[in-house]
């Protein structure tokens, strides 16, 4: 109970930013809030908070030890073949089972089988896991994988374009980001610290990294494939984001709707562990008692943070885009920059990644210059993503400079960062994204650019979300790095400038 305390302080100091600003709007001319839709955002923000404090309390015991046991376990048997077809089976099963990639397959329904994407994302991040594993057994460079496979996305990309179904695009770069969700994302990692710490090497704290990096390429090959294929543009409908009168009600039927899903997922993860654990993991029962409380918790928390983000936060999300839209584009632009940063620190697998990095770094990569490098760069996503709406223009003219300048600095920076900043853009992109800036977006692309841009301009905010933290955290390690050669070429010039009585004296 008292780490359950400390974790919901910490949500409530996160996601209160996010709170006050909404609250602020609401009571100024800007803004015409219903009562009805504020009493809605508040159990929702109180709903967030719970849950964001369940579910980092349910990470710690129990998402964080399952997946490092299972990859030290599996990595422990000696057998290639059984360990990749378990992480090709984990990874395809997970996804599948992922509630955000549920929604998105609703979304594309108009111009691809659902079913069809859902499995083909599923096969994505599963044969990506697997190829992220033989990166970590046979000790490749992450920044070379990734030029291979971007260089590949590009010309997807440039493929897509040419079969005239360009308003995809935006779509099956944002779904890079939703397939990598809250439930996956921790799991994902600790499985790869576990692998990496068996069968890694003396870079075994870079190896560990680069997992999300990786699964977040499959989803987006995968929509793009689709996408070359599909037969026309997506026919976008705005969803209706209007609060219901009865809100108890609209609580109970997402929360049950929500719960079913998460079951689904969680199941997923818990059932494979329950299957290592009969066969060769043998962990004593009192570990075992606290991993399933963990999964309690973070099965709670899931539901609860989920549930409040749909019903509380979308709604008004989507109405403050509207309402903001009519200000000055500057102040439009200032607003997505600061909203950015505050959604940074209510996103529930950002806290888990800092602490992870923390600690798996030895302090190298602390969690507040993590924070300070993921709010700068998701603030200046946001930003962007407005003047991209203002303006209207191809998501291209951002993405693939921007994936080139990260790929660029992956040459200058040590390995780790690389590792970590493209782990972080899988992450950043989470459920608060889709949930509240995602329908803000749109609001402010309805009110500016019709419905009928929705497609082209207001999606690609996740991807630029998930590209922001590639550059600055990058551009982090690259300040590191050129700080410690100054240092000692400064330590240098000081010998050289001595002179022999000094040096005695100094002996």
């Amino acid at each position: 109970m008292k780490e359950l305390r400390s974790k919901i302080w910490e949500a409530l100091i996160s996601a209160l930013p996010v709170t006050a600003i909404v609250y602020v709007l609401a009571f100024t001319p800007l803004v015409d809030l219903t009562a009805t839709e504020l009493i809605t955002f508040t159990i929702g923000a109180v709903l967030l908070i719970v849950g964001i404090g369940l579910f980092n309390l349910g990470a710690d015991l129990a998402m964080t030890p399952m997946g490092v046991h299972m990859g030290s376990g599996l990595s422990s048997q000696k057998k290639l073949g059984l360990l990749l077809s378990v992480c090709f089976l984990m990874g395809m099963l997970i996804t599948v089972a992922e509630p955000d990639l549920q929604v998105l397959a609703k979304q594309v329904s108009a111009v691809m089988n659902g079913t069809v994407l859902v499995y083909a994302v599923g096969v994505g991040v599963g044969a990506f896991l697997v190829i992220s594993v033989l990166k970590i057994i046979f000790k490749r460079s992450l920044s070379q994988i990734l030029m291979l496979f971007y260089m590949l996305l590009f010309a997807l990309s440039l493929m897509l374009v040419v079969s005239g179904n360009g308003n995809l695009l935006p779509l099956s770069f944002d779904s890079g980001g939703v397939t990598t969700g809250p439930i996956t994302v921790p799991f994902i990692m600790a499985l790869g610290v576990g692998i990496a710490n068996v069968l890694g090497d003396r870079r075994s704290k870079e190896s560990s990294f680069g997992l999300v990096a990786l699964c977040s390429v499959g989803p987006m090959l995968a929509v793009l494939v689709l996408g070359i294929f599909s037969s026309s543009d997506m026919q976008y409908q705005v969803p209706d984001y209007a609060v219901s009168s009865d809100i108890l009600g609209a609580f109970l039927n997402t929360a049950a709707h929500t719960a079913k899903e998460v079951a689904i997922a969680l199941g997923m993860i818990v059932a494979c562990f329950i299957v290592c654990q009969i066969i060769f993991l043998k962990l004593p029962k009192r570990r075992l008692l606290r991993i399933a409380v963990g999964v309690v918790f973070t099965y709670c928390g899931l539901v609860i943070f989920l549930t409040g983000v749909n019903v509380g936060f979308m709604p008004v999300g989507y109405k403050l885009g509207t309402a903001l839209a009519e200000m000055n584009e500057v102040l439009l632009v200032i607003f997505g920059l600061v909203i950015g940063v505050l959604v940074v620190l209510a996103e529930p697998a950002i806290h888990v990644l800092n602490a992870q990095v923390e600690t798996i770094t030895g302090g190298l990569v602390s969690k507040k210059s993590m924070m300070t490098g993921l709010c700068i760069g998701v603030g200046s996503a946001i930003a962007l993503s407005m003047i991209r709406i203002i303006f209207d223009f191809s998501l291209v003219y951002y993405v693939i400079p921007g994936y080139f300048i990260s790929l660029a600095l992956s040459l200058f920076v040590p390995p780790v960062y690389t590792a970590i900043a493209f782990d972080s853009g899988g992450v950043a992109s989470g459920p608060m994204t889709s949930g509240f800036i995602l329908p803000l977006a749109t609001g402010v692309c309805v009110a500016l650019q019709g419905e009928a841009a929705v497609m082209a301009d207001a999606f690609g905010v996740v991807a630029l979300v998930a590209m922001a933290p590639l550059i600055t955290i990058q551009l982090l390690g690259f300040r590191g790095v050129m700080a410690e050669r100054i240092n000692e070429r400064k330590a240098m010039k000081r010998i050289l400038d001595a002179d022999d009585q000094q040096i005695i004296n100094f002996m």
